[in-house]
């Protein structure tokens, strides 16, 4: 699986704390080796049925979607900036 990032979730993750950066960085390690670990808590996002979001803590989340074989994340935030505009 190759993987790559929207220009709105490299501007949303420079404007991240760098602790919460650390996390991220974690977290897509754990991602990466398994997509489904339950403290990602990937799941669909409501009302968009090829948009899925995971879980960096209980703060921030992330939005991703599946292109052929390409994972594309297409943001990052606080839990209701990725609801609004995954």
């Amino acid at each position: 699986m190759k993987y790559a990032r929207t220009d709105r979730f490299k501007k949303a993750y420079a404007k991240l704390p760098s602790e919460i950066q650390v996390k991220v960085v974690k977290a897509f390690q754990l991602f990466k080796e398994n997509p489904r670990h339950p403290s990602l808590g990937v799941k669909r996002v409501q009302g968009m049925p090829d948009v899925w979001e995971g879980h960096i803590d209980i703060h921030y989340r992330f939005a991703f979607h599946y292109e052929e074989e390409v994972c594309l994340f297409r943001n990052i935030g606080p839990h209701s900036i990725v609801e609004r505009e995954p």
